[in-house]
């Protein structure tokens, strides 16, 4: 299995908090990965919110090409960081390249557009420099949008961490997914590496998808053009996600009852209970086969946990207005808030969205069965 690591805080955490949190939880995963997205972020990159931000990693020649697509493109480079990279003793991680994090300024053309119209620009630049690299592995474009920044490499989680740095607190954040992963089904593979990203939408999980081929045919037969990659089963969660709320319009709540829908005869219980039949109908290929754990987070900061019918992947939220964390278990609670409330810790289970609010103020739990709301402060 592999272990999730998640903090949604007021204030701007720290990537080694997640980090060294999933190393409480050792046991669940083979060390064979870290994959980190930061939302929200801090430090030299406070100021620069409204800025598209290209993260991944290029070789030399990778980093030419990146350089003269965003260059024809009309980008203009507004700031770069690189992690100041820590090799030697107790640091088993080979180094690929360039790993980047480079603000740009909008196309001139595109500077007074529409959300909506930078949006598009931007997915597509993201999928064509994913093809630009993918023959020779020059490239590895992990994520293209304003104030996110993702970063993937293969080895110990925490050996990761200190190989990017991160313990001097180079990028902060006030929302960090982490994850360790386990190559379970895969070889290993940069873009198989949780979590998952795209236009503003992102998940990480822990557990299977036996249904991926059909969910996979759903979203690829969408003609959108981010629905490709598929590296890992996991990424359909996250493709799902984006299409449930995104293309669809719908709440949040009903991103679960897509993925893991309630049995016919469930239906009566809630009010909706017509509407959920049409959902279950009409995207039924988008139904997963867990069992999974999976935390993600929404354009606006909002920050969530679900669990699938089967429950067989653990999960817990725990903590108080102004810092949350969102874990596989509760060892890495103890260990990002050893102060918190534990009475106030939440177990999630088959029927439960956790949901914490933009800036972690409160946490709303969810019940799939009756579709009620409880609010946890």
């Amino acid at each position: 299995m592999c272990r999730l690591s998640a903090i949604s805080s007021t204030e701007y955490s720290s990537v080694m908090e997640a980090i060294i949190a999933l190393d409480t939880m050792k046991e669940g995963h083979d060390g064979s990965g870290l994959g980190v997205t930061l939302k929200d972020l801090g430090g030299e990159f406070a100021n620069l919110k409204k800025y598209p931000i290209f993260s991944g990693i290029c070789t030399d020649a990778g980093r030419r090409k990146l350089d003269d697509y965003m260059e024809h493109r009309g980008f203009a480079v507004k700031f770069k960081w690189e992690p100041k990279i820590t090799e030697g003793p107790g640091i088993n991680v080979s180094r690929r390249g360039h790993y980047l994090a480079t603000v740009y300024q909008y196309p001139d053309a595109y500077r007074d557009r529409p959300q909506a119209d930078k949006e598009e620009l931007l997915l597509g630049a993201h999928q064509d420099l994913r093809r630009c690299g993918a023959d020779d592995e020059s490239i590895y474009a992990f994520s293209l949008w304003p104030d996110v920044i993702t970063l993937k490499e293969v080895g110990d989680p925490l050996e990761v961490g200190r190989f990017f740095g991160f313990e001097e607190k180079p990028l902060t954040a006030r929302v960090v997914l982490a994850q360790g992963r386990q190559s379970t089904n895969y070889a290993i593979q940069l873009y198989a590496c949780h979590p998952f990203f795209l236009q503003g939408y992102c998940t990480m999980t822990n557990g299977e998808n036996t249904a991926f081929v059909p969910n996979r045919h759903f979203l690829t037969s969408r003609g959108f053009i981010g629905y490709t990659g598929y590296d890992s089963d996991s990424e359909i969660f996250c493709h799902t996600l984006h299409y449930v709320h995104h293309q669809l319009g719908y709440p949040l709540p009903y991103y679960k009852d897509v993925a893991t829908p309630l049995k016919d005869c469930e239906f009566a219980a809630r009010p909706d209970g017509a509407v959920l039949g049409l959902l279950k109908r009409s995207l039924r290929q988008l139904c997963i086969d867990g069992p999974n754990c999976s935390i993600g987070f929404l354009p606006d900061g909002a920050v969530f946990l679900f669990q699938d019918s089967k429950k067989l992947r653990p999960g817990i939220v725990g903590g108080g207005p102004g810092k949350y964390g969102l874990m596989s278990e509760e060892c890495g609670l103890e260990q990002l808030l050893p102060r918190r409330q534990r009475q106030s810790d939440i177990i999630p289970m088959r029927y439960d969205l956790v949901i914490i609010s933009p800036g972690a103020q409160e946490v709303k739990v969810w019940n799939q069965r009756n579709g009620s709301i409880t609010t946890v402060n």
